[in-house]
């Protein structure tokens, strides 16, 4: 009796096997699909005590959810590639403008001739070097002031007559050189602020008293402008 139950089980199995192989997803085991749940998807048969019922084609590869073995793949977290920092541009900050001057003074006995205010080539070529050198210093805004004086020779109103004119000449030179002509001025202080002081007091020959007083004949040119500086 025993012999033919299990005969019978295995007609059973066998036949649900093969009514199972038209819907069953896997070969390894007997599915029947009234057996389909979330917890048994493939619809595997099992016995009384819950165990799947294996095929010939089984292995430990095949085992499916709801069998004794079985393990949930898990699933491998998404790979997040980091977007790369973009740093804000750092642009460069003006401070405040520096505020660059320079004074030059020329001898007006290597600018003109004695009592005149007409240039001399000499001072002309005098006046092209510094004009290459003001360039280099690159002033924005830049205001240049050319002052003339004269010696104490001649009366006051004759000399500041005369340190106007040679000023003017100068200023007027530089215009052609390229200067702004509204950024340069001309002025005259005449005789004042002598650089010789009483050094010629005592020479009492003209000629000589001239040329002791040549330093006091001078054209000072100053030159300011303004150069931004940017740190970053």
């Amino acid at each position: 009796m025993l012999l033919k139950q299990t005969l019978s089980s295995l007609a059973i199995a066998a036949a649900l096997g093969m009514t199972a192989s038209a819907y069953a997803a896997t070969d390894a085991y007997v599915t029947n699909s009234t057996n389909v749940s979330a917890e048994n998807p493939e619809g595997v048969v099992k016995n009384g005590i819950g165990e799947c019922w294996q095929t010939g084609t089984w292995s430990a590869a095949k085992i499916v959810k709801g069998c004794p073995g079985y393990v949930e793949a898990t699933k491998a977290a998404p790979v997040v590639t980091p977007k790369p920092e973009v740093k804000p541009e750092v642009k460069p900050t003006p401070v405040a403008p520096v505020v660059k001057s320079k004074k030059f003074t020329l001898r007006t006995d290597v600018l003109f001739d004695f009592n005149k205010s007409t240039l001399k080539p000499q001072g002309k070529d005098a006046l092209d070097k510094l004009y290459d050198e003001v360039k280099g210093m690159d002033p924005k805004e830049g205001q240049a002031v050319v002052v003339g004086y004269t010696d104490r020779l001649g009366s006051d109103k004759y000399n500041f007559d005369l340190g106007y004119r040679r000023a003017k000449a100068v200023a007027d030179y530089l215009v052609t050189k390229g200067a702004p002509a509204d950024k340069i001025h001309a002025e005259s202080r005449g005789e004042a602020d002598p650089v010789t002081g009483d050094t010629c007091n005592k020479i009492k020959a003209r000629k000589a008293l001239i040329e002791c007083l040549s330093p006091d004949r001078r054209v000072e040119i100053e030159v300011k402008g303004v150069q931004e500086v940017m740190t970053k």
